[in-house]
């Protein structure tokens, strides 16, 4: 999901931006309004951070008392080149797409969508819905090579664990610790939701060839020495092989790292691309109701492109 506004490209990817070592940058949060009466914190893209490995893209929302609301509504839009995460702590959301997927996402589940070359999709807080509405929504780009592939959904109920003294994680994409997600995955990264109880220390271990931050869902912990509030993200740099972790508060993060993205990318709106000429594409596909398929039992009509600037795409992007 992104909001349909977003009509500024951007260039991301490559490595000349990723910092040899350890890093501590703290990503400010850009709140828009999603459908119905949700209210998204965009942490990436950041002005100051494109990218965490393949990660190219977080929100973060609530937790927002729905009871007397709609909830999250966000219309039929189409993907390509990119693997969304639906990720929630509390709530619902019901995911339909142009494959004829029809699923509730649940609070710890994997709702993983491979747009490959085109998808649609719509999500919507189920009717009635739970009181309470919080979570992520994620983006993984696709490599050259995994780009074109056909669509694919996935739901992942089970997720496995990694515990110690005062955490519990969920691999949520990846590996960690030697214990990797069954979520399909087509370059090296990690995606984790960990809990840890009021007064645990701990040594998380990482890989020292990925980059990482790390999302701060609820409660308040240091990570490295920085105190993280809600709705906090720390991008971390590369180069670390463990993450020292101190809960003020029983609190939970999302870990996500991975292998520096060596491609440039071109984002904009819910497309990513190699070319302005390919954004142009897919805008005008969309528009004409070519190849991205029909989302149906929406009950409602689906998002309209934003214009394109009158200039070529690859000037308004940011070499990041």
């Amino acid at each position: 999901m992104a909001e349909p506004e977003l009509a500024v490209p951007t260039v991301r990817g490559g490595r000349a931006d990723t910092p040899g070592g350890p890093v501590h940058e703290l990503l400010a949060p850009r709140e828009t309004a999603l459908g119905g009466s949700t209210v998204v914190r965009r942490l990436l893209p950041n002005m100051g951070r494109r990218m965490v490995g393949a990660w190219c893209f977080v929100d973060h929302y609530g937790p927002d008392d729905i009871a007397d609301e709609p909830g999250m509504q966000v219309p039929p839009h189409p993907h390509m080149g990119l693997q969304t995460v639906s990720w929630l702590h509390a709530g619902e959301v019901l995911h339909r797409d142009s494959l004829g997927s029809l699923q509730t996402v649940r609070p710890r589940e994997l709702g993983l969508m491979t747009s490959g070359r085109a998808i649609s999709h719509s999500e919507e807080s189920p009717r009635p819905h739970a009181r309470l509405l919080h979570g992520a929504q994620l983006w993984v780009a696709l490599p050259d090579a995994h780009r074109h592939r056909e669509p694919a959904f996935e739901h992942h109920p089970d997720l496995p664990t990694v515990t110690a003294p005062g955490l519990t994680a969920t691999v949520i994409l990846g590996t960690l610790d030697g214990t990797t997600s069954p979520g399909t995955t087509h370059t090296p990264l990690v995606g984790a939701d960990l809990t840890l109880t009021a007064g645990t220390d701990l040594r998380l271990p990482l890989d020292p060839d990925f980059e990482y931050a790390v999302l701060t869902m609820s409660g308040t912990l240091t990570a490295d020495t920085v105190p993280l509030d809600p709705g906090a993200m720390l991008y971390l740099g590369t180069g670390r092989r463990t993450l020292p972790l101190h809960a003020t508060t029983d609190a939970t993060f999302l870990l996500l790292g991975g292998e520096p993205f060596a491609e440039k990318l071109v984002m904009w709106w819910n497309f990513i691309g190699r070319s302005g000429d390919e954004i142009v594409q897919a805008r005008n596909d969309w528009e004409k109701g070519f190849r991205f398929g029909e989302v149906h039992g929406y009950d409602g009509a689906r998002l309209r492109a934003p214009e394109l600037p009158d200039i070529p795409l690859k000037a308004r992007g940011r070499v990041r």
